[in-house]
């Protein structure tokens, strides 16, 4: 259920120059599935910022965020000790179901929301192979954690700094081709791995949103059912609903 609770920051530090890792202390009972997400209300900012959970236990929500405007560079200021007003209860999250294997791909900062995800789908017994593409080795984080879950990681960076030279959708090879996938990632990422795969995925859009509980419509996207609202019938649509504009 969506409510406005507050929240005590424990950590927040920088993984990489503009990546920041937060942790937050408070309720956690509205949590149910990995892929949701919260809003954060900073200071004399009209708009709340989305931002996708990461991990979570009985009291603390993990996040990851990118320092892309006034927003969360305010965010990557606040110290410990600082409460912090944000909208709960926000997006359907993954549906998590027990399978062989899977691919989960992630680029950029869609990475954080596919670590718990990943989690989950090892504890049922599924063998997963992740892929996390970046633009360049200063921007990479979170492969030793992949990796700790137990996971099969492989890394791609576009300039080649780091693991693989290319984008996430030039790594699926033929074996990966045809197993269920789970992304989520800027939107020419997301078409490139629906494109690149034979099987059915989950994709979780990234959006600028305006309320985050569907009263604006401005983060629709184009289904085969109709316009869906990323904020409430997402931030995870189905590889097959979506309709993609051309390019």
């Amino acid at each position: 259920m969506k409510s406005v609770q507050t929240y005590r920051i424990l950590t927040n530090v920088a993984l990489t120059k503009n990546v920041f890792k937060m942790i937050l202390q408070g309720d956690t009972t509205w949590v149910t599935n990995p892929g949701q997400f919260i809003n954060i209300t900073v200071e004399n900012g009209y708009l709340k910022r989305p931002i996708s959970i990461c991990d979570w236990d009985d009291s603390t929500l993990t996040i990851i965020y990118k320092v892309v405007g006034n927003g969360t560079e305010w965010m990557a200021k606040q110290e410990p000790g600082k409460e912090l007003e944000i909208l709960v209860g926000l997006g359907n999250g993954f549906t998590v179901e027990q399978k062989e294997r899977a691919l989960v791909v992630g680029g950029g900062v869609g990475v954080p929301p596919l670590y718990r995800l990943c989690k989950e789908l090892l504890q049922r017994g599924t063998k997963v192979d992740v892929i996390l593409g970046f633009n360049t080795s200063d921007e990479c984080f979170y492969e030793e954690e992949f990796k700790q879950l137990g996971a099969s990681v492989t890394v791609c960076t576009v300039d080649g700094t780091q693991g693989i030279k290319g984008f996430v959708s030039e790594v699926i090879q033929d074996d990966l081709k045809n197993i269920d996938y789970y992304s989520c990632g800027p939107l020419p990422m997301l078409k490139a791995v629906f494109d690149s795969s034979n099987a059915k995925g989950q994709l979780s859009f990234e959006e600028r949103m305006g309320c985050g509980f569907g009263a604006c419509m401005g983060c629709s996207c184009k289904t085969l059912t109709g316009y869906k609202r990323i904020c409430v019938e997402g931030p995870i649509m189905k590889s097959e609903e979506i309709l993609w504009t051309k390019d």
